[in-house]
């Protein structure tokens, strides 16, 4: 996947024009680099694994109901040693993992104000850590690559949970050839590094069509479609009752097809559900609709 812009063509202007009418709050205070050097300590428990639906990249920048709620969500975890993402925005034919020492800030979009082009997340990567990634992935063929950073599927979200970027962080790419099992069982490969204070955390969103959600945005409309409320529900209850089949197959369904177009989005849950298990309960530390039929629903397992 590219870093091409995501926004669809015909509706750059539009989204700029409302994007600068936003409150520029949360990550735009960079941390000092000095802080940086500091080392984070391991995490004193095993860690929970979350799947976040990251939505807008203006929560970022934005006070709102969303980047609230990731504050929280990271004032509340035990403060990991690292964190190893699985973002929707870096799709593969392999599973490759960063290796970067010091990972750059991927600006994935289009449309949006220059203050969000300003970001920067500035945290350190872990290559010793990636390196026990790709043997943990050696069924899977998992290798380390230096020639991506963090896109903001993941600092979108992580600079609101841990804005003082201390914590080190690296992305594992989705590799787009396999079916839905293949995927359930590269995050149980990597469920070991709960035990080592790493917080794995799949970012997507649970619902995720574009086209209706900028229609809504274009038109005023914020009422939940029975198609992506009714998606929403399934896959909760498949996560409650650990049923991986049930999860597989769910975008397959009529409203499935219609809340994903396309499964990049959807992808991230199955790897986060692979790295939990039976004895995990299953929690949503955020739940709602952005943009009408947007699922912003977080899972917590653990």
């Amino acid at each position: 996947m590219t870093r091409a812009a995501l926004v669809p063509h015909g509706r750059r202007g539009f989204l700029s024009a409302v994007a600068l009418g936003a409150a520029a709050l949360g990550c735009r205070r960079q941390p000092d680099p000095e802080h940086l050097m500091t080392t984070t300590p391991p995490a004193p428990t095993r860690l929970p694994v979350l799947f976040v639906g990251h939505g807008s990249p203006m929560n970022a920048i934005e006070d709102n109901r969303w980047s609230r709620a990731f504050r929280a969500l990271g004032s509340e975890l035990p403060k990991p040693r690292a964190v190893l993402t699985i973002s929707a925005h870096w799709v593969q034919p392999g599973s490759f993992v960063t290796d970067n020492p010091r990972p750059t800030t991927i600006h994935d979009f289009g449309g949006f104000p220059p203050a969000l082009h300003q970001v920067t997340y500035p945290a350190p990567g872990a290559p010793e850590l990636a390196a026990r990634v790709a043997r943990l992935l050696a069924p899977h063929a998992g290798r380390t690559r230096s020639d991506w950073g963090l896109d903001h599927g993941t600092w979108s979200v992580l600079c609101n949970m841990w804005p003082e970027a201390d914590v080190p962080v690296l992305q594992l790419s989705i590799d787009g050839r396999l079916e839905p099992a293949r995927h359930i069982e590269i995050g149980r490969a990597l469920a070991s590094l709960r035990e080592e204070g790493v917080l794995i955390l799949g970012s997507g969103n649970m619902t995720h069509n574009l086209r209706d959600a900028f229609t809504n945005l274009q038109r005023g409309r914020s009422e939940t479609p029975s198609w992506a409320s009714d998606f929403d529900a399934e896959v909760a209850s498949a996560l409650e009752q650990r049923d991986a089949a049930r999860l597989g197959r769910a975008p397959d369904s009529d409203s499935g097809r219609l809340a994903h177009p396309t499964t990049e989005h959807y992808l991230p849950l199955l790897y986060s559900f692979g790295a939990s298990s039976e004895q995990d309960r299953v929690s949503y530390p955020v739940t709602g609709f952005d943009l009408g039929s947007l699922s912003m629903r977080a899972v917590r397992f653990g």
